[in-house]
């Protein structure tokens, strides 16, 4: 089945859910502590990835069908957005299929936007495939500012007029134009907002101090399932030759790094053996280094399983958190917690995100030094 024929009349698209309601305050998880855990967990397709490669699917006016698409309140958002762009989205199991023959609209709700902040990747597709965008600043991040500040600075080197007034982003540009770009701050964000709209513009745009995180490499490649040129992905220079159009296609999400780590944190503080799969192990280099050099193992079992060994005890080391391949913010809590059963002292020190250490007076009130 193609991704176009999968499109009927039968099948229910995500526009016919209710909306997704913002989390209720008193919402709480009752954790009962020191339980064994045990067996193998699936690892879902990344939650990262597969939002930049939804909003990807903008830049053509055919189907793709997108497989390993978890099912989370942020896809959810996301296809809410996309939906009120003029995009069609339908689940099938894993499967996502966004149909986006119907793409006429470049303005996108504030109220959807101000949810989550993955949604401000529209405006690099939306401008380079309807020549306009006018996108709300992002919300539904509260682990630091994160301007667009980037974003904003690359799409002006590429010939687009862009104002910021009342909390709103307006684009404009006839044809975006190649440029070559150098990013203050290798943001994965602006590599990805920049990398899409590149795609559609003339001529030869280059991005250095590019993201190299597995999940710019997944929507390079998903581009590249789609007719884009773009070499260099995963590397701090990137490199997008622009073509007239795209096509539509059929495509797999990479395992979550994060979510696969986080289990690993699990099964080590709990002392207990776990297997994982499917995982790609070069993208856990930093986590597991981290973990063996704190007693566990970390043994692979095939290219895309892992087993933890846990230790009897484990040794105090140091964390720094970096841009990959260094050790991801995203992990620094996690392994903060499990620090805190360590012997020794350990320094901890966040680089990406200013405010993302306030789990650490949660960790106090338990009894955590």
């Amino acid at each position: 089945m193609t991704a176009s024929s999968a499109l009927s009349s039968e099948d229910t698209p995500i526009s016919t859910l209710p909306p997704v309601p913002p989390p209720a305050l008193s919402e709480a998880l009752r954790i009962r502590g020191r339980q064994p855990l045990s067996g193998e967990v699936t690892v879902s397709g990344a939650k990262n990835s597969a939002l930049a490669l939804m909003a990807g699917a903008l830049l053509c006016s055919d189907a793709c069908r997108i497989h390993n698409v978890p099912d989370l309140v942020d896809v959810q958002r996301m296809g809410q957005v996309l939906e009120a762009l003029g995009l069609h989205l339908i689940r099938e199991g894993d499967a996502l299929v966004l149909d986006g023959r119907h793409v006429r609209s470049g303005q996108a709700p504030y109220e959807l936007v101000s949810q989550l902040r993955a949604s401000f990747f529209v405006v690099g597709p939306i401008l380079a495939r309807l020549g306009v965008a006018r996108v709300p600043l992002p919300g539904g991040c509260a682990i630091g500012a994160r301007p667009v500040e980037l974003h904003v600075r690359g799409l002006q080197a590429m010939g687009a007029h862009v104002q910021i007034e009342h909390g709103m982003v307006l684009a404009q540009a006839r044809k975006l134009q190649g440029a070559k770009i150098y990013l203050d701050y290798p943001s994965v964000g602006a590599t990805e907002t920049l990398m899409m709209a590149a795609t559609l513009a003339e001529g030869e745009t280059i991005i250095e101090n590019a993201a190299q995180e597995p999940e710019v490499v997944d929507l390079a490649n998903f581009c590249r399932a789609m007719g884009a040129r773009i070499r260099g992905a995963g590397t701090n220079t990137i490199v997008i030759v622009g073509v007239p159009r795209l096509h539509g296609t059929e495509y797999t999400v990479i395992p979550d790094r994060i979510e696969a780590g986080t289990f690993l944190v699990a099964g080590a503080i709990t002392h207990s053996p776990l297997s994982l799969a499917p995982v790609v192990p070069d993208h856990l280099t930093a986590v597991i280094a981290k973990l063996q050099e704190m007693g566990a193992q970390v043994v692979e079992d095939s290219p895309s399983r892992l087993r933890l060994v846990p230790a009897a005890e484990y040794q105090a080391t140091d964390i720094e958190t970096l841009p990959y391949p260094g050790f991801p913010t995203d992990m620094q809590a996690q392994f903060m917690a499990l620090l805190t059963l360590s012997t020794g002292n350990s320094v901890v020190t966040e680089n990406v995100f200013e405010n993302r250490l306030r789990h650490v007076a949660e960790l106090q009130r338990m009894g955590a030094n």
